[in-house]
């Protein structure tokens, strides 16, 4: 053991993966693969197939977003319902969490300090 702990030990972020899929269509369309991957790179953990489509699924259900098939893939985007869940949910984990992301840099300097 090194004595590290991971982020997975201190905070579990599975039941964010529809709030991560809401975000990134606010950039641009995207289809499941790319979906993944760009959850990928920024978490470190590619979430599988049977993970992200059945997330896909139920956000379409619940028209957040809606798929377009192009070629092989689907392509997805933010419905206006998503666009406003999206804005709703920013509300509030900026509300929930704005103060700890805002103070990160300084509670990391004080815990580097004190090792």
């Amino acid at each position: 053991m090194t004595g590290k702990t991971t982020v997975s030990e201190a905070c579990d972020m599975r039941g964010m993966l529809s709030f991560r899929i809401l975000w990134l269509l606010s950039n641009r369309p995207m289809y499941g693969q790319e979906l993944a991957a760009a959850i990928e790179k920024r978490t470190g953990e590619k979430p599988n197939p049977g993970t992200i489509y059945p997330a896909l699924k139920d956000l379409t259900n619940r028209r957040l977003i809606k798929g377009k098939t192009q070629g092989r893939n689907t392509v997805y985007e933010l419905t206006p319902s998503g666009k406003a869940s999206l804005s709703s949910a920013l509300v509030y984990f900026e509300q929930a969490f704005g103060e700890i992301f805002r103070s990160a840099p300084k509670i990391r300097r004080k815990l580097k300090a004190h090792n």
